[in-house]
């Protein structure tokens, strides 16, 4: 049986006041959870090195780089982020983007591979916003470009929230195409301009809701053909997230996610995922929202 790389460290987990919105320990508790599942035994589990302050410049602006790594942002800057600066967050968050590229090395390599963690969509080249501090998805596609390991990468991000970050940091790169699938009425307010992007309404259920990624799935591959896609599979579309507008059930999610592995699958494209957005103040009841992408590639990948 086919082993799947999963991506995770043990410093991914980042101290947070008591009742902040992102649950702290998220990481650490997907793992948890998914060291219970029936599935465990079929993952290769790799953990990233830290990227250096040059490696993360390669999509953000070095003064900022340095004000993450030394712990300079002024109260604003941290204000925008929504984390406050820690040894702890600065160490995770050069490890994490680190992740994402293993993963997406991986994934060239076996057609699939999955990050216990990456997403971070809201940080632009020069400032993080919305719990993101460095944008994992377009330096990850940055490096593979520069290592040319691939030369076309579609970047399908299905969190509630539109990839702002990613759009604005890759909007004048050809190789790249960046497709977001978000609630209108949500964060950010003010919103990029991705490639593609696809406006949901509030409310919306399964059934328009996976009528809608199929008809997009679609019309990406017919404007663009990726070597790699690397799936933001945010679970902030569910009915009982924290600061999703949707009514998308569990059984929803699982078949989302189905749905885009089988697609690229069938089209013999590597497919590299990352976790998004997810908030809830049920960490177990998160954690098994996170876990669900990892059950559709064992599924799909079996």
């Amino acid at each position: 049986m086919k082993k799947i790389s999963w991506v995770t460290h043990k410093d991914y987990d980042i101290p947070l006041p008591k009742n902040h919105k992102f649950t702290a320990s998220k990481f650490s508790d997907l793992f948890n959870e998914l060291k219970i599942s029936d599935y465990y035994h079929r993952a290769n589990i790799l953990s990233p090195q830290k990227a250096s302050v040059d490696e993360v410049s390669i999509c953000h602006d070095l003064d900022y780089v340095l004000k993450v790594k030394n712990g300079s942002l002024s109260d604003k800057e941290i204000r925008r982020l929504g984390f406050k600066w820690s040894e702890t967050l600065s160490n995770r968050s050069f490890l994490a983007v680190n992740g994402t590229l293993l993963t997406c090395k991986e994934a060239i390599k076996n057609g699939i591979a999955n990050h216990l963690a990456g997403g971070t969509h809201h940080s632009h080249r020069d400032f993080g916003a919305g719990f993101c501090v460095f944008n994992d998805c377009s330096y990850a596609s940055l490096h593979l470009l520069k290592e040319e390991l691939v030369k076309r990468i579609l970047i399908f991000d299905t969190d509630v929230h539109q990839g702002d970050g990613t759009a604005s940091i890759l909007q004048d790169n050809k190789q790249v195409f960046t497709c977001s699938i978000h609630c209108k009425n949500n964060f950010p307010f003010r919103k990029s301009i991705s490639d593609m992007d696809v406006e949901l309404a509030d409310n919306l259920k399964d059934s328009e809701y996976l009528a809608i990624l199929k008809k997009t799935l679609d019309d990406c591959l017919k404007v663009f053909s990726p070597d790699l896609v690397i799936f933001d599979t945010g679970v902030d579309i569910h009915e009982h997230d924290e600061l999703g507008n949707l009514n998308i059930t569990t059984e929803g999610l699982l078949e989302r996610d189905i749905i885009v592995l089988n697609y690229f699958k069938n089209k013999s494209i590597p497919i590299a995922t990352v976790i998004g957005g997810g908030y809830s103040k049920d960490r177990i009841e998160l954690a098994k929202r996170h876990s669900l992408i990892f059950k559709a590639s064992s599924i799909v990948f079996g």
